[in-house]
């Protein structure tokens, strides 16, 4: 029997009110996913009055949402979006790069795609 794995790891560090977030996604994300994660985030984000997030987004695993995560992801960009100021994605499917630039709408800061994580990397550090 193959079990279909899915989800997020994630990563935080912080120094002082800056945070760097590292995420990695993994097969078809779905609402229980996003219930995981969103309080994760949420909670190392409560401690900071105005948060400044860096973020490196690894969806080389990545296979899509389902439509209830979907939606949960673009809440969280709207409930986070603002303290963003620079997101990295990586991927390596053609799609990716449309939902970045779709992303971008829901980010106030920089959001870009990279077809590998080193170049993201060092367009974060930039």
């Amino acid at each position: 029997m193959n079990a279909l794995r899915h989800g997020f790891s994630i990563g935080i560090e912080r120094v002082e009110d800056e945070f760097f977030l590292t995420l990695k996604a993994k097969g078809k994300l779905t609402h229980s996913d996003y219930l995981a994660i969103t309080p994760v985030i949420d909670s190392a984000l409560s401690e900071v009055k105005q948060p400044k997030i860096k973020a490196l987004f690894d969806a080389t695993e990545l296979e899509g949402w389902e439509l209830s995560a979907a939606w949960d992801d673009l809440k969280l960009g709207l409930k986070h979006g603002n303290q963003f100021i620079k997101i990295a994605l990586y991927g390596n499917k053609g799609w990716q790069e449309t939902a970045t630039k779709i992303g971008r709408w829901f980010v106030a800061g920089e959001m870009k795609y990279f077809d590998n994580e080193a170049d993201a990397f060092a367009w974060l550090n930039e």
